[in-house]
């Protein structure tokens, strides 16, 4: 058995280690609020329009657009855009994402390369034999439209000089605080449905073509964006989720502990109790 000094150091690191798990469960919180309604309002802006851009996309002279037109390679070059964060702390969640992209970039074979937002993504992958051609760390730190503007011009960049022949991107869609989805979409090129249910006409100003030409991009910035936003709230909800899971383990190990402390306490009594009375038998003896 462990001392009682030892025992009372380690309740004491344990109470400290709580109250730092309670803080960043509180700031995880409260950025989750804030990240949960950006979600919530990018969702409803970014299905508004995918169904403009579905409508669209159905067209058959659209169907030929560079960002639309599937490029019909044997063994086509892909591009895959990895969402994790800067920090840890938070459960599986950088894990679930690494492990998802290793499953991709295995099916893809040599074919495969790498954008990857997040430090914990970029220390994973800079190991590896998978190339990354961009990365973007502090993803916390920089505005976030900036972030999105860069790798929008790097993705579009990349497909329209036909480096690569496909563009996906792995996040983490945000369901709940208790419930984060490891998600693959297909950015680039822009899928077009079979059929439109419902389809609508439009009036376009100045002229279709110019429209078109700046919607397109637009749309593949939003869908980065929106995968940006799902990730961020995923983050936050995961380590809350973590940091929660941390405090109540460390209120159970306070009570291990104590109790441990109290049998310690109990024992130090009884021998010097024993050695007490070892004693007083000895001098009337």
């Amino acid at each position: 058995m462990a001392s009682l000094k030892a025992i009372r150091k380690r309740i004491t690191s344990v109470r400290s280690t709580q109250q730092i798990t309670k803080a960043m469960k509180m700031v995880a919180a409260a950025k989750l609020r804030r990240a949960q309604d950006a979600v919530v309002q990018g969702r409803a802006f970014g299905e508004k329009l995918r169904e403009v851009v579905s409508n669209l996309a159905a067209e058959p002279s659209l169907r030929e657009h560079r960002l639309v037109k599937p490029r019909t390679a044997e063994s086509p070059r892909v591009l895959l855009v990895v969402l994790t964060a800067d920090r840890g702390l938070c459960g599986a969640f950088n894990a679930s994402i690494i492990r998802q992209s290793e499953v991709f970039v295995a099916r893809q074979r040599e074919n495969a390369s790498l954008v990857v937002v997040g430090r914990k993504g970029f220390d994973y992958y800079k190991k590896r034999a998978t190339p990354i051609r961009s990365h973007y760390v502090n993803v916390g730190v920089l505005p976030l439209s900036e972030i999105v503007r860069a790798m929008t011009t790097r993705a579009l960049t990349l497909f329209g000089d036909e480096e690569v022949d496909e563009i996906y991107l792995l996040y983490s869609q945000f369901r709940s605080a208790l419930s984060q989805v490891a998600t693959i979409e297909r950015l680039l090129p822009i899928e077009a449905p079979a059929e439109v249910e419902n389809p609508r006409e439009y009036l376009f100003e100045p002229d279709r073509d110019a429209v078109i030409e700046n919607l397109l991009p637009r749309y593949v910035e939003v869908k980065i964006l929106q995968a940006l936003l799902e990730s961020i709230a995923s983050e936050h909800g995961a380590r809350m989720t973590a940091m929660d899971s941390a405090t109540k383990n460390a209120s159970d190990m306070i009570e291990r502990l104590t109790l441990e402390m109290n049998r310690a306490r109990q024992a130090t009594i009884t021998k010097e109790l024993m050695e007490i009375v070892g004693g007083a038998e000895a001098l009337r003896g």
